[in-house]
């Protein structure tokens, strides 16, 4: 029998009874990472030698998991998909996933991502092209396409994600599984490879939502080492769902949403908006008010190149260390800045120096106000715009992406200018620090689609459990691509 395609709470209770142990678990995950592993080439690593744990109260004690390779991991190769890194192996774990083996909970693997979660394909990863388990033919998205490639496939119920402007959220979508960041803070980005410090928000792919909420009761917490995290002890998740949503308020952007703003829509994204409406329909059925609101287009518009201009620059801040003398690899030369020069043009690939040169161009004096502080104004622009709607609004519900996982070769998906807010529009849950969750919305074309719910910062109960309404009234929780699929 299998266990691993199963919710935390019905294998723990297998645990409990003594129908499975930790070590079956363990050697059943460890087999299925194999198997996706030729199929979607999901990992970086997959672990041999790996311990039971001791099953105890704790939801998540003797379970398997899988790890982004932007964790650190104490003894555990640690690339961030890069060959950069390719052989860097850390001496500290990162915090959320110390929490997590608190819990008793046990990582078998380190999953494949986008070099230093650059990228929203999962196919810069220095181990190859991550494949989409229900269709090789299309990506996953990105940069946690590993993690949601594994927990799509059932490989285990859940796996740690790192989302700077949708990593986390966009590849659930494409899956067909949850995605779910919470509140900046919420959880510790110490051990995370740094990205872009203000954007980078850790968090889960799991297959529902209670099990999003079981893992980050487990991640979450204050951390000495990150200053800003928060005490969030007087907050429980799991305890707060309760599918209780009636006089709920929620908004949905009438600019990103009307199909009449896309003159040369695809019949993909016809049929994902019209899924989407279906889903505003059902969240009235359960009793929740659900406008439309009109937000200016211009301050859409700009919110993709905010983005742009925000994550390079701070990335090229970052990631200046990466120099091949203090980790990685060193670079031949006959002198320390041909080594460096060689080791930094050889290792990157082209996306991650494309993404540099910007971030050095719109940090150089001469541009620096015209580029980074504008982008810095606006990005306050659009803040302050969403926390408006959470005056009146419990949260901002919205399609993700134009419609299902696109073609990895080949694609014809080239999207018209218009359609850039509404493949980007959940970066500004990371430019707000907001609490941002995605759920399976149905099939277009039998590939499954995500909605969103994004809500204002500290209310992660709030938006949980309007998720967890949400997806109790579908038939979508809990779904497994199936073998030979």
């Amino acid at each position: 029998m299998r266990y691993m395609d199963k919710s935390i709470e019905e294998i723990h209770e297998a645990l409990v009874k003594g129908e499975v142990t930790s070590r079956e678990l363990i050697d059943e995950s460890i087999e299925m990472s194999r198997k996706i592993q030729d199929k979607c080439n999901a990992f970086v690593t997959i672990l041999d030698d790996v311990k039971e744990a001791e099953v105890t109260d704790e939801l998540l004690s003797g379970i398997p998991y899988g790890v982004k390779d932007n964790y650190s991991t104490k003894g555990v190769l640690s690339t961030g998909s890069s060959n950069t890194l390719k052989d860097y192996v850390p001496f500290f774990t990162a915090t959320a996933v110390e929490n997590l083996t608190k819990k008793g909970a046990v990582f078998v693997n380190k999953t494949a991502m986008d070099e230093f979660g650059m990228g929203g394909t999962g196919t810069t990863c220095h181990t190859g092209v991550v494949t989409n388990p229900w269709d090789s033919s299309r990506m996953c998205a990105g940069s946690s396409a590993g993690s949601a490639a594994a927990v799509a496939a059932g490989v285990y119920p859940y796996a740690t994600g790192s989302d700077t402007g949708d990593s986390i959220r966009k590849p659930a979508a494409y899956c067909g599984i949850v995605g779910y960041k919470p509140t900046y803070g919420m959880i510790s980005r110490y051990g995370l490879f740094p990205f872009a410090s203000s954007l980078d928000h850790l968090g889960v792919l799991a297959r529902s939502v209670r099990d999003a909420a079981i893992v980050t009761d487990g991640m979450k917490g204050i951390d000495k080492y990150d200053m800003t995290t928060w005490d969030s002890s007087d907050i429980h998740l799991l305890d707060s769902l309760d599918g209780k949503v009636k006089g709920k308020k929620l908004c949905y952007i009438k600019e990103i949403c009307d199909i009449n703003n896309y003159p040369h829509a695809s019949d993909e994204l016809k049929a994902h908006l019209a899924n989407f409406m279906d889903t505003v329909d059902k969240c009235k059925k359960l009793g929740m008010e659900v406008d439309e609101v009109s937000v200016d287009q211009t301050l859409l518009n700009a919110s993709p190149s905010v983005y742009v201009v925000i994550s390079c620059a701070e990335a090229t801040s970052n990631m200046s260390n990466l120099t091949g003398f203090i980790f990685g690899p060193r670079a031949e030369g006959d002198s320390w800045d041909t080594e460096m020069k060689n080791y930094r043009t050889k290792g990157f690939s082209p996306l991650i120096k494309r993404r540099f040169v910007i971030g050095s161009y719109v940090l150089q004096a001469q541009n620096k106000d015209r580029y980074f502080h504008n982008a810095q104004r606006v990005r306050r622009l659009i803040v302050d715009k969403w926390k408006e709607l959470f005056e009146k609004y419990d949260g901002v519900i919205l399609p993700v992406g134009t419609g299902p996982a696109k073609k990895l070769e080949g694609s014809k998906d080239i999207l018209d200018k218009n359609t850039s807010v509404l493949e980007e529009h959940l970066q500004i849950g990371n430019f707000g620090g907001f609490p941002s969750i995605t759920i399976p919305n149905g099939f277009v074309d039998g590939l499954p689609v995500g909605v969103n719910i994004t809500g204002n910062c500290y209310d992660d109960a709030n938006v949980l459990n309007m998720a967890y309404a949400l997806e109790s009234s579908m038939d979508f929780k809990g779904q497994v691509v199936k073998e030979g699929k």
